[in-house]
């Protein structure tokens, strides 16, 4: 018997998240762990259920996501942008709604590399007259 289901990739710095919509009542499960344990902030979860309140698909499909890498915000991130693949997925129509709201695009910032001679990125070391 084959589970209708439906995938999307998304990343987000260095993180990676791995989606999948499964038909079901609008529960997200993060690395096997509910959406509530995984985050703690009130607004990473926010930032993860965007895409199924913009295309009021909340209670329509379960949420089941490997993420890896990065920190929380950048998983969050990732895991919109999987979702937002995913729904395109099941129906083409919902594009112009999840691109109006920015969640197709992939965010292009990444962290800047050492350069020689500094501390870090920019920050250079201390100046001294004497």
């Amino acid at each position: 018997m084959a589970i209708t289901q439906f995938l999307g990739t998304g990343r987000r710095k260095e993180s990676v998240a791995r989606v999948r919509l499964v038909p079901g009542k609008g529960k997200i499960t993060i690395n096997n762990r509910d959406i509530e344990n995984f985050f703690g902030l009130d607004t990473l979860k926010m930032i993860v259920r965007s895409p199924l309140k913009v295309t009021e698909t909340g209670d329509k499909y379960d949420v089941l996501v490997n993420v890896y890498g990065g920190g929380t915000t950048g998983q969050a991130g990732a895991i919109r942008h999987g979702i937002a693949r995913a729904l395109l997925e099941v129906d083409a129509e919902l594009r112009p709604v999840l691109k109006k709201n920015g969640f197709l695009t992939r965010d292009p910032r990444m962290k800047e590399r050492k350069k020689y001679g500094l501390k870090a990125a920019r920050r250079a070391p201390q100046f001294s007259k004497r």
